[in-house]
């Protein structure tokens, strides 16, 4: 089952474990339910990944 998420307003802010040497940086858009979009800042029309919060979350606490 394909699951699309309309993300033309969504609010992009880039990642605060992003660097600010303008190298690799993530974007998260919030405000979707249960999920969480990430993008590459360098690629703002490029693909999106979408996860699910609770993965996200594993994923922000294992970057600790």
């Amino acid at each position: 089952m394909e699951i699309t998420h309309d993300l033309a307003g969504a609010r992009w802010r880039k990642s605060s474990y992003s660097g600010t040497n303008g190298g690799d940086c993530v974007e998260v858009a919030d405000g979707c339910a249960a999920s969480v979009p990430v993008r590459d800042s360098k690629n703002p029309d490029g693909p999106v990944l979408v996860v699910g919060a609770g993965a996200w979350q594993s994923f922000v606490d294992g970057l600790h």
